[in-house]
Formats: C-alpha cells, sequence, structure tokens
C-alpha cells in the first residue's frame, strides 16, 4: 500500500492523541506500516513521534518513524506484528505538544527575524528541550536578536488562530515570504499545505502546529554561534 492509501492523520488533525489502525506490512520484523497513522514521521526539521503501538495485550514501542518512498514507516522495538493485524496507536503526547508549541513559536520568530533583517533560514531542528535555527546574516547583533525574541513573545501572549489549509502549488508561491528557506524550495507537489499565523506569517509546511498562539507560552534565547563567514546558528527554549 503507497501513500495514497495511508492517511496522515497527524496532518488532518494535529490534536489526535489515539487512533485504530491495520498493519498494512512489515520488514525484517520491526518496520511497520499502517493503513493510517498520527505518527509524524521525521522531516522538515521536526523529530518523528514516539509511542505505542497495541495489539491485544501486546504493546509494541515505537522508536522512530520515517517516510521512505512515500509510506510511513514505525520501527517496533520487538517483533510480533503482522500484515493485516488490528492495532490501537497511543502517541506521546507530551512530548508531541510540546514539538507543536516549539514549532508555532519557531515560525513566529522566523517571520519576524526575516522582516527585521531579511535573513532567511538556512536550517532548523526541533527537539523537547531546544530550537536551533540557522540563518544567513553577515553581521548578528545579540542586543538587536533579544529585541526580535522580545517581539516574539509579545506576539505569542496574543489570542491569534494558527490555520493549516491546502492551495495549488502555483497560487502559493505567489504570495510574498511564502517561502523562507534560503536554500531549498517546497516538494515538487501540484498542492502545497499552508500554515497560517493570522496577520504574522504565512508558509508552506508539512509540520504539526497548535490551533492558537496563546498554547506557545514564551520562548527564552539561550545561545548563538558563527557557523561561517554568513551563517548564524542560535538557539531558543520554551518558558513552561
Amino acid at each position: 500500500m503507497g501513500e495514497r492509501m495511508a492517511k496522515a492523520l497527524y496532518l488532518e488533525d494535529s490534536y489526535l492523541k489515539e487512533c485504530d489502525a491495520t498493519v498494512t506490512s512489515v520488514n525484517e520484523d520491526k518496520y511497520v506500516v499502517l493503513d493510517q497513522t498520527i505518527f509524524y514521521p521525521k522531516g522538515g526539521g521536526q523529530p518523528w513521534d514516539i509511542g505505542k503501538i497495541i495489539r491485544g495485550l501486546d504493546e509494541f514501542n515505537v522508536v522512530y518513524v520515517g517516510k521512505f518512498g512515500g509510506e510511513v514507516s514505525h520501527e517496533v522495538d520487538k517483533p510480533g506484528l503482522k500484515e493485516g493485524d488490528k492495532v490501537h496507536c497511543v502517541l506521546d503526547w507530551n512530548r508531541r505538544y510540546k514539538l507543536m508549541r516549539s514549532h508555532t513559536a519557531a515560525h513566529v520568530l522566523a517571520a519576524i527575524l526575516c522582516r527585521q533583517t531579511g535573513a532567511l533560514i538556512t536550517g532548523n531542528e526541533l527537539a523537547t528541550d531546544k530550537t536551533r535555527f540557522d540563518f544567513n546574516l553577515e553581521n548578528f547583533d545579540r542586543d538587536a536578536f533579544q529585541t526580535y525574541v522580545a517581539m516574539t513573545n509579545e506576539v505569542l501572549r496574543q489570542d491569534i488562530p494558527v490555520k493549516c489549509y491546502n492551495l495549488p502549488r502555483d497560487e502559493a508561491l505567489k504570495i510574498p515570504g511564502m517561502v523562507k528557506l534560503a536554500e531549498s524550495a517546497p516538494p515538487d507537489i501540484p498542492i502545497l499545505r499552508i500554515v497560517e499565523i493570522e496577520g504574522v506569517d504565512k508558509q508552506a509546511d508539512g509540520g504539526t502546529h497548535v490551533k492558537n498562539l496563546k498554547e506557545v507560552g514564551q520562548i527564552k534565547f539561550m545561545k548563538a554561534e558563527n557557523k561561517g563567514k554568513n551563517n548564524r546558528r542560535v538557539y531558543f527554549e520554551l518558558i513552561e
């Protein structure tokens, strides 16, 4: 079964914590493909989800999720699952929700950074303890960056919805600021998923987000590093 058959429930509703599914294939006793899944596969700077796949009284820990050949593959910690098995999936929700909050915060900070400096993002990586941003800026001013963080926190205090929807690729790419990655274009597919933070940011994105900025909380600047002539790396964390 290919991607057209497997439903990516994590994109349809990022708040789903559990779902039922059917195993469609198993490779090497540990790489499991389901007909639908709530587990986000590693990609776009967002780490994979972890959790459990349950069959009756048997529990299989999901230790890695990736996308290979268009299919979402779940690596489990022990053999036993078979094609056709009816299973119940349970997400490690606390971890996922923290990543959702971080991801939405990252979009706000990137929007402010791009608007204030003209810099584009050259890399990013979400983690539960911190988020990393790389951007192409020749002169990094730590005080100015602290100001951008403060501006981000001011926006994050507001009651602003975060919407996800699909647009035809050609239409989406006509929107100013849609692409904020310096060396990366959105995937070459006819329909792009758009994440819009009303009045703040709009960009093509395949990750999971909260529904309102009020859910994020505040962020705190951790440290900055030089990663080459025009490349700056910064880290921020969520304040619980």
